[in-house]
């Protein structure tokens, strides 16, 4: 069965390219395009992509806003941002809004089907330079009033998440235990009072980003 993408995408050639490359790879479909928040926001409710491949620069209605009012209604369907930002408060943003996934533009073509698999399949990929500002941003950011610190070695396990690795990825790469990364998991979890990878990453990028707001002159 393929998998269902959507495409919000101003620029007219990247949405037919996109398209072009969803539906020339076997096991995916390209269920629509928009060229607009506004337009996404009338017909997808009724289309109930699987993925979506989301811009953020839109003409009226920004891409983040328009993940956060369609994640309520299609809870099931995975929103990969596919933007040429790479600050700190869009990542986060778009995170909080609700997806699931972080690519630059320029992520090859090969790259990009697979981060739509792996979105899929039920992981969070990300470009290798935004999983690098937010192991960063929360590397630097004091933790907030009552929450406890996250060890070197769970930073370095939330790191992986942030990347999309599967558990036994994260075990194979630190040598480690498949146990003994569910336990690193589940103390991050605790630690920062969520339960899933996104909110655990959201959550530090939301410390770190209200640090900077409350310090900013």
């Amino acid at each position: 069965m393929n998998i269902a993408v959507s495409i919000v995408e101003d620029n007219a050639q990247v949405r037919a390219s996109l398209a072009k490359l969803i539906d020339g790879t076997p096991g995916f479909c390209c269920v629509s395009r928009h060229g607009d928040a506004e337009s996404a926001l009338l017909e997808i409710p009724k289309i109930q992509p699987e993925v979506m491949l989301m811009d953020i620069n839109l003409p009226g209605l920004n891409g983040v806003e328009c993940v956060r009012r369609l994640k309520p209604q299609l809870p099931a369907t995975q929103f990969i941002m596919l933007t040429v930002y790479q600050n700190t408060e869009h990542i986060f943003n778009a995170l909080a809004a609700g997806a699931t996934g972080y690519l630059l533009k320029q992520t090859p073509p090969a790259e990009l089907i697979a981060a739509i698999k792996e979105v899929h399949a039920g992981g969070s990929p990300m470009s290798s330079h935004i999983a690098r500002k937010i192991v960063q941003s929360f590397q630097h950011a004091a933790p907030a009033a009552g929450a406890q610190a996250l060890t070197p070695r769970e930073a370095e396990v939330l790191d992986l998440l942030a990347k999309g690795f599967l558990y036994k990825e994260i075990a194979d790469s630190m040598l480690l235990s498949y146990a003994t990364v569910h336990t690193h998991i589940r103390h991050i979890y605790e630690k920062l009072q969520v339960r899933s990878r996104t909110e655990a990453v959201a959550k530090h990028l939301n410390q770190g980003f209200a640090r900077r707001e409350a310090v900013a002159p």
